[in-house]
């Protein structure tokens, strides 16, 4: 499918997030030190909703059972607790970025 116009810069200041529905797919962006990274809205765990999480540091942490991920990469780098059980998260769908003036492109498989 290649690159697609997906959002733009506006919005989205450093420290933030915003969901975006780019060819059906639910995708995270986020402004981490005035760099865009794009993952799966989608928490791997249960399907949380990651745009209801928090973020700090690029790390962001899902509502439902505070799995974290990292924005950049997508990779789970704090695990689902439930209770007193720690569950163990795959690694999350991570996107290609460009920007182009303000407008924020993604690569789509």
């Amino acid at each position: 499918m290649g690159w697609v116009k997906a959002t733009d810069t506006t919005g989205l200041a450093a420290g933030k997030t915003k969901k975006v529905m780019v060819e059906g797919i639910e995708i995270l962006f986020a402004n981490v030190s005035g760099k865009y990274y794009a993952i799966a809205n989608k928490c791997p765990h249960m399907g949380g909703s990651l745009s209801e999480g928090t973020m700090e540091n690029g790390i962001i942490t899902c509502p439902r059972h505070g799995s974290k991920f990292d924005v950049k990469t997508g990779k789970n780098v704090g695990n689902a607790k439930l209770l007193f059980l720690k569950i163990k998260v795959k690694d999350d769908r991570s996107f290609r970025v460009k920007v182009e003036g303000k407008t924020i492109f993604v690569e789509l498989e």
